[in-house]
């Protein structure tokens, strides 16, 4: 009985993702049917995250029979987590029926406060977003004109419709009247519909920016992170392949053959064959590196599976068609990639002990509370100073407290437990270690390298190819996030992550082979660091992004853009360290098994 109320629980907690108002979800109306007109938000244009409710503004309220503010419509996880605030608007709309002659919806008398808000709203640059049928339409609250500030009194809502769908809809607004206390301002609304013959499945294309995604550079970028990639495996392999080479054939002379020649090259050589006894040496702090490693690998099965799931796009549409799909495709992957997240940290760790019985005395449960709490507490940490100082402005970004307890949920009955089987299934099948070689009880000291291998230069050098790969991608996905533009290149968005995780895993074998050439055989934490390099160029690239290419201000919309670039730089070295790692230990383990070591 039990076990049947937690099922129940958890497809309660999964089902409460996709809520969505049926009525709203087939987007078929009848003639004369009522379409709701939802208001969302206000706020300065600037800064996309200082965003409040539509009516924190004194907006007048239509009659009491129009419930406004008191309907709600039903919304998703992922549209609450992403700011969306939609109200019944109250208006009376009606399918296919035109209202020609500006109607008075509501009058209202300012007071010295209302003007106040008005005033402040103007001088700050707002608008507002609405949703009829799904579509959003947008507009400005009012504009400054000879240092007096005036208020939009008059709106037309032009509606194009195809049989009984809604295919099109525009909003202009005139009707100035000047902002002072006591002066009554009359709001109307008129409302336009006309037969077209759009089609219904491509409405959402014209608030796509085909000029700006499909401009000419970013093609040209596209083609340039590949021919880098062509560029760069080819280098490595003639590289290492001519290098190597002659490695192994030094290394497999058979002493009895030229014993003068062999002893001279036991005295005279250096490199990375010498230290074939300490190279499978467990990291320093291993528990921590096994609990990263395990969220590097959910790191990129979370972005995988986003961005396919974003080209194929949900059931209901194209991903940019439904509010706080892709947010909510994102913690449906985390919580169940946790389970790859656990099977990848314990078999890490596993390896380095002979059988489970001499890991038992070992630590493991603490690499599994590492990597079940390790990024949650990070993400939680700053989420919610951000979402503390949403609170204390009164912004639509702040989360709830019963969505709090619902994420909550959502973690600590599924993701935990998935994780706590992936581990259980790592540490038993997948973490039988077959390393080429044995480790010296004694360490080998490291001795001072040249300026190449050093680490403090090397790390730091594997990260600006793959910087460089995203480079022109990142401007077009900030861009997107911080300026309004609905991102929708999602096949670029793949190709270009390919791209990265293929100039990461070459850089990173580049970068520890110089590292194994001088002897330094700490290699573990340095493939990660190297390969995670480029998620520090992110955020220096966010610094100059927020100072030179946007107009935000204040403390709230700074706080959330570094907040949330801090993450995602800090989610991207993380996931980038992780392919460089991959890259690394299969590196490794080739050339130490090719190799003669008695």
């Amino acid at each position: 009985m039990r076990s049947y109320s937690y099922i129940l629980y958890i497809s309660v907690l999964i089902s409460s993702f996709y809520f969505v108002d049926s009525s709203l979800s087939n987007h078929k109306y009848e003639q004369n049917e009522r379409v709701e007109l939802f208001v969302n938000k206000v706020g300065p244009y600037a800064n996309p995250q200082e965003t409040y409710g539509y009516y924190s503004l004194p907006f007048c309220h239509p009659d009491d029979g129009f419930e406004t503010n008191k309907k709600k419509s039903g919304t998703s996880l992922g549209e609450t987590l992403e700011g969306h605030a939609l109200r019944s608007s109250g208006y009376h709309i009606f399918f296919g029926v035109s209202s020609p002659h500006s109607e008075v919806i509501c009058s209202q008398v300012l007071t010295e406060k209302d003007a106040e808000k008005f005033n402040n709203a103007v001088a700050g640059g707002y608008f507002y977003q609405m949703y009829f049928d799904d579509l959003p339409v947008w507009g400005m609250v009012g504009e400054g004109r000879s240092g007096t500030n005036y208020i939009f009194t008059k709106r037309q809502l032009s509606v194009s419709y195809n049989g009984n769908r809604i295919v099109e809809v525009n909003m202009t607004s005139d009707g100035l009247e000047p902002i002072e206390v006591g002066h009554e301002l009359s709001f109307s609304l008129t409302v336009v519909w006309e037969q077209t013959g759009k089609s219904f499945h491509n409405r959402f294309e014209r608030y796509l920016d085909n000029e700006f995604f499909e401009h000419q550079i970013h093609w040209f970028s596209i083609f340039n992170s590949f021919m880098m990639v062509i560029f760069l495996c080819g280098l490595v392999a003639l590289i290492l392949v001519r290098t190597l080479k002659k490695d192994y054939q030094k290394y497999s002379k058979d002493p009895e053959e030229d014993p003068e020649s062999m002893e001279r090259n036991l005295i005279e050589d250096s490199g990375w064959k010498q230290v074939h006894g300490d190279v499978f040496r467990p990291p320093h702090y291993l528990m921590i590196f096994s609990a990263m490693i395990g969220t590097g690998w959910q790191l990129i099965v979370i972005v995988t599976g986003v961005i396919l799931f974003a080209i194929a796009g949900p059931v209901h549409g194209d991903v940019y068609e439904e509010r706080g799909e892709l947010l909510t495709s994102f913690v449906v992957c985390y919580t169940l990639s946790s389970v790859v997240a656990g099977y990848k940290s314990g078999a890490y760790y596993r390896q380095f002990f002979a059988t489970p019985r001499a890991e038992a005395g070992s630590r493991w449960q603490f690499t599994m509370g590492l990597t079940v709490l390790g990024l949650p507490v990070v993400v939680v940490s700053v989420l919610s100073v951000l979402n503390s100082i949403a609170l204390y402005y009164g912004t639509v970004n702040t989360v709830p407290f019963v969505v709090i307890l619902k994420v909550f949920g959502i973690w600590c009955f599924v993701s935990v437990p998935l994780a706590v089987v992936g581990t259980m299934f790592g540490r038993h099948f997948g973490g039988k270690a077959n390393f080429p070689c044995r480790v010296n009880s004694i360490p080998r000291p490291i001795p001072d390298p040249a300026w190449y291998g050093n680490p403090l230069f090397v790390i730091p050098l594997a990260g600006v190819l793959p910087f460089g790969s995203i480079f022109i991608e990142l401007y077009f996905i900030f861009t997107s996030y911080w300026n309004y533009k609905f991102y929708y290149v999602y096949g670029f968005m793949m190709l270009v992550y390919v791209i990265l995780a293929i100039v990461t895993m070459c850089s990173t074998i580049v970068a520890i082979y110089f590292l194994l050439n001088a002897e330094n055989y700490h290699w573990q934490w340095s493939s990660l660091i190297s390969g995670g390099a480029s998620g520090f160029y992110v955020f220096l690239y966010s610094l100059y992004y927020f100072y030179c290419k946007t107009n935000m201000t204040g403390l709230l919309q700074t706080c959330f853009y570094f907040g949330y670039m801090a993450l995602q730089s800090m989610a991207m070295s993380l996931l980038c360290g992780t392919f460089g790692f991959i890259a690394a230990n299969w590196f490794v383990n080739v050339i130490f098994r090719n190799v003669k070591i008695d």
